[in-house]
């Protein structure tokens, strides 16, 4: 079973999908950091992510640099939001992706375009969403506890931009697919947004799948 989790930063899809893949005994991938490695290295490279061959060229980057915590943090993120525009890069990591879900027992993906672009016939598909103010408020006692400097103001408006950014791509933009199971977290904890998760799946499973890719 291919589970697809897409939503924009700080919805909730990395935790939800981390523990949908525990739930149902599937590997998982955070495709959100291909693409936070692309623009690091495109950076360290001494490059633009703005700029697509540039940003191109940190598509190269050794697996390693995937457990660096630095991938986690806010600049990452904006570098990922940057280079994720530009088609080639895109292109560049898709097969990668693909062969990732193409697992034979399955496996959880999440991202911006899993359900979209990288698997379409994915037999269960999650967007999970959140108001800018819940997913700041989020996002802002994350970076606090790991002793950055940073203020809710500045959270509030990074998200908000790169919400921009990601919906208004040429190229797989942030949107739900037609046939996605909608869960806003919003109002949730945790726990109650990982049940409700496990929820849906069972029922798209239980009510017939699609094809896979």
């Amino acid at each position: 079973m291919i589970i697809a989790v897409d939503g924009p930063t700080a919805s909730g899809k990395g935790t939800i999908a981390k523990a949908l893949a525990a739930h149902f005994g599937l590997p998982h991938l955070d495709t959100g950091l291909l693409y936070r490695a692309v623009g690091v290295m495109a950076v360290r490279l001494g490059g633009d992510p703005d700029n697509a061959d540039e940003a191109l060229a940190g598509c190269a980057f050794d697996d390693a640099l995937l457990a660096d915590e630095h991938l986690r943090s806010e600049m990452a993120g904006g570098l990922a939001s940057r280079a994720s525009r530009h088609p080639a890069v895109r292109a560049a990591l898709l097969e990668r992706q693909r062969a990732f879900a193409g697992q034979p027992a399955g496996a959880v993906l999440d991202g911006r375009d899993i359900g979209t672009v990288i698997a379409p016939g994915a037999e269960a598909k999650l967007f999970v969403t959140a108001s800018v103010a819940a997913r700041a408020a989020r996002r802002f006692n994350e970076m606090v506890r790991r002793g950055e400097q940073v203020t809710l103001a500045e959270i509030a408006a990074d998200l908000a931009a790169r919400d921009a950014r990601d919906s208004s791509r040429a190229v797989a933009p942030l949107k739900p697919a037609s046939d996605a199971l909608l869960l806003d977290t919003s109002d949730l904890t945790i726990g109650q947004a990982v049940q409700r998760a496990i929820e849906l799946v069972n029922s798209r499973a239980e009510g017939g799948s699609s094809a896979r890719p």
